[in-house]
């Protein structure tokens, strides 16, 4: 039986991130994936081919709507939805042989199977051509999470679809429902209406991506009724039917009068849960809590002290790169070093078009705290490099504590503003001021400079440009 100093269970961005620090750090490390290609939902049905299709259906969308004011003209345009599934597989197996690669650089062994603790040092993989036992000095639980739904609205992946079968539709539906307004359903519910599909979002709360700021719900949401999308809120969904051709939505609207919906195919996405069946978990004394997360200390140690968890199998938010850092976290706590993850600091975006991206405290959550703070907003409309690319919807908001003058969040709804946060999070990490961000140089003509501008109006009103 072969033993490892820490073996990985589930190869998403957490684990794979884990096994690829225990190794730099000297451990001999073992990652463990149930399926034929690594990196989980992440860069197989997630994050990475979601990408693929946004910017295919955002390419369509600029030419169908945009060319010709940039003095370009197009004959007979057409959506190829077989193509551009093709374009996304390609780009989703690339980056899943990148992992392989980087595993045999690092000289981890990988094992596919499906992995479960035998005793607190063992785990078995089940294989399609049989069973291998391994142990671990060390044990990491990085087993993700599949997509959420409440009762009537059971997927059947036929009509009624997940995103991992949003995915992979090989024509574009006539019509959609898409139940939820959070990323997800933003995401791929955007991704068909660039292509002509009339989707139509059914959402319990008040707004759309209502953990975000919500001047950030009502920007983008300005956007997305551009490319078509309608939106229903505070509506309870009751039931989702199959009807052979299509599927009914049956809600209750604000006043409680049940309402239908119709459509070709109805898109649950209304979050995902934690993924920790088959584990094992009984065999070791763990047991998931009433959410299904596995409770963990601030080391991300379970009540086995040699065995740990990350990612969405955790409390906090279902983030790729929250599990990363998560991931390098745990490596590095079994190494004796003192790493540090700072929560508030880890960024949230919704790669629509304009794209939204927050990090730090919103709007809201200052005004419950009870926390005295000013704010500075920019739209992107003001940007000469906005009206250049004819991407002129959104704004930065800047919120600064009223004393220290310190930034407490900055949200962003504009072009590139998930690359754009990670200025943000720098500033914010060595805790910087309004002012400091409003004195830094940036490049003009660029998305960033609404950034800086941002910045200036949160210090005494200071924008040069508005």
């Amino acid at each position: 039986m072969e033993s490892y100093d820490i073996v990985v269970i589930g190869s998403g961005p957490g684990g794979y991130v884990c096994a690829l620090r225990a190794a730099q750090l000297g451990f001999k490390t073992a990652l463990i994936e149930k399926y034929d290609t690594l990196g989980g939902t992440c860069l197989n049905v997630g994050c990475i081919p979601s990408k693929a299709l946004l910017d295919s259906s955002e390419h369509y969308f600029n030419a169908a709507h945009n060319f010709k004011e940039h003095g370009i003209g197009l004959e007979k345009l057409k959506v190829d939805m077989p193509q551009m599934i093709k374009r996304k597989n390609a780009v989703v197996e690339q980056t899943t042989k990148g992992i392989d690669y980087l595993m045999d650089k690092n000289k981890v062994t990988v094992y596919h199977g499906l992995g479960s603790f035998e005793d607190k040092n063992t785990v078995k993989i089940k294989k399609a051509d049989g069973e291998e036992k391994i142990t671990g000095k060390n044990i990491v639980i990085a087993t993700g999470s599949k997509p959420n739904y409440f009762p009537g609205m059971e997927p059947d992946k036929k009509r009624i679809i997940t995103s991992t079968e949003a995915l992979g539709l090989t024509k574009v539906p006539k019509s959609m429902i898409v139940i939820g307004g959070g990323v997800i359903g933003l995401e791929l519910g955007s991704v068909y209406a660039r292509l002509g599909c009339k989707v139509e979002v059914v959402e319990f709360m008040d707004r759309i991506i209502a953990t975000m700021d919500s001047s950030m719900s009502k920007e983008i949401m300005r956007a997305l009724k551009k490319e078509g999308m309608k939106f229903n809120f505070k509506h309870k969904v009751q039931k989702a039917e199959n009807t052979g051709k299509g599927v009914k939505v049956t809600a209750l609207d604000p006043k409680d009068k049940e309402v239908t919906f119709e459509a070709e195919y109805c898109l649950v996405s209304v979050g995902r849960k934690p993924y920790t069946e088959g584990l094992g978990l009984e065999n070791i004394g763990i047991e998931p809590n009433k959410k299904g997360q596995i409770e963990t200390d601030e080391q991300l140690r379970t009540s086995v002290p040699h065995i740990f968890a990350i990612g969405d199998v955790v409390a906090g938010a279902m983030l790729a790169h929250k599990a990363e850092e998560e991931g390098a976290f745990v490596a590095e706590v079994i190494a004796g070093q003192k790493p540090h993850i700072n929560y508030r600091l880890i960024p949230n975006v919704v790669y629509t078009w304009p794209e939204v991206a927050g990090v730090g405290y919103t709007e809201e959550e200052l005004k419950e705290k009870g926390t005295e703070y000013k704010t500075g907003s920019f739209p992107m409309k003001a940007l000469g490099r906005a009206r250049a690319s004819g991407d002129t919807y959104g704004l930065v908001k800047i919120l600064a504590d009223k004393e220290t003058d310190e930034v407490l969040g900055i949200h962003i709804t504009g072009a590139r503003a998930a690359d754009l946060i990670a200025e943000a999070v720098v500033a914010m990490e060595y805790r910087a001021s309004a002012e400091d961000i409003a004195r830094m140089s940036h490049a003009h003509p660029t998305y960033a400079e609404a950034v800086k501008e941002a910045a200036l109006a949160a210090t005494d009103d200071r924008a040069l440009h508005i």
